[in-house]
């Protein structure tokens, strides 16, 4: 019963065959490989628009680096206070960046949108002692499970764009978002006015595979120099491609994200009718919040549950008692039914 991370997932056979079968034999280096370049071609397809992409090694590397392509000096980026970039990421998409990330306030893990228009006004253009505002970054989805609705990101990036503000997408989980919403990957993404992506492969089945996407290739010109300074330009790029090839072949990508949204919906499901445990809130995504008592914890952790106790949020802090604790289960394209169940069952008999 692992619902500690979708990162803690193997990787799908499709993905370790396809794999396999690139380790045989040649092919150029540094992302010129015939494979390489279609996959390129094929991220233009899936997003209805040519883009260019860039491979890292990491989540992490994919945020500070897209960020870094929107900065400007004296610049700041705002996010939700706790995104990903800001919570979990050691500063580092302040150090490649130069820019300083600012909190923007909102519930359940999503810019409320009056927050981010005064924050970008406290950070005026001519704001030399105090930084300038220059980029706004979104979390789809969010750490807390949610999902943006189109409308939303549509609200927030409108509110970028008057203030001539960049605009990045943290994409670690963008197949869960997208099929939650049931939009396109063009509709979630550039449509909606967002500039640069950070495409998450590795939570949703693949061995190791981020990516850069810009919607406009012009704006990735200076790209390739930044990667190769920041140590992430992979000398055998085939097999990232390799990964991605599987991945997005007759859309696998969505159909693991699909699942892996489809046992968070039993989990919830679950939850919401326990006797013995809630849900903390509701959520969209493969992430699950679920508010149980310490006894019931510790139980079913001694039972082989993998799972994090979580920090509560200050929005839902009222609601949770001293002997409660707030669990993060996360669901994978290789949960399945027995896991959730298993699980649901320790907590009826706790």
């Amino acid at each position: 019963m692992f619902f500690a991370s979708d990162n803690w997932a193997g990787a799908h056979p499709l993905i370790s065959e396809r794999l396999t079968k690139e380790a045989a034999g040649f092919a150029s280096a540094y992302g010129t490989s015939e494979l390489d370049r279609s996959i390129e071609a094929r991220f233009s397809d899936i997003f209805e628009t040519d883009v260019a992409v860039f491979y890292v090694a990491t989540g992490t590397a994919a945020n500070s680096l897209a960020l870094a392509s929107l900065a400007r000096p004296g610049g700041v980026t705002f996010a939700h206070s706790e995104a990903h970039v800001i919570e979990d990421e050691l500063g580092a998409p302040d150090f490649f960046s130069g820019m300083r990330m600012i909190e923007v306030a909102g519930p359940l893990g999503k810019m409320d949108a009056e927050s981010l228009k005064a924050q970008i006004a406290r950070f005026p253009q001519d704001a030399v002692h105090h930084g300038r505002a220059n980029s706004v970054t979104l979390t789809q989805a969010t750490e807390q499970g949610t999902v943006y609705e189109l409308s939303e990101i549509e609200t927030l990036t409108q509110i970028a764009r008057e203030n001539g503000l960049g605009v990045h997408m943290d994409g670690a989980r963008f197949a869960n978002a997208l099929v939650a919403l049931g939009a396109t990957p063009a509709e979630m993404t550039w449509k909606r006015g967002v500039n640069v992506l950070s495409f998450g492969g590795t939570k949703n089945g693949c061995w190791c595979a981020e990516a850069i996407v810009f919607f406009d290739p012009a704006k990735a010109r200076e790209m390739p120099f930044m990667r190769k300074r920041a140590a992430q330009l992979f000398s055998k790029s085939r097999f990232i491609s390799a990964q991605l090839a599987a991945y997005l072949d007759s859309d696998l990508w969505l159909d693991l994200a699909r699942h892996a949204n489809g046992m968070a919906d039993r989990l919830r499901d679950g939850l919401a009718a326990s006797n013995t445990a809630r849900l903390a809130w509701g959520t969209q995504s493969n992430e699950v919040f679920a508010v149980i008592p310490r006894a019931t914890a510790k139980s079913a952790e001694d039972k082989g549950a993998k799972f994090y106790e979580w920090p509560t949020p200050k929005d839902v802090a009222e609601t949770i008692q001293k002997d409660e604790s707030l669990i993060r289960l996360v669901t994978s394209f290789a949960t399945t039914t027995e896991d959730v169940d298993r699980f649901l069952d320790i907590l009826q008999q706790a």
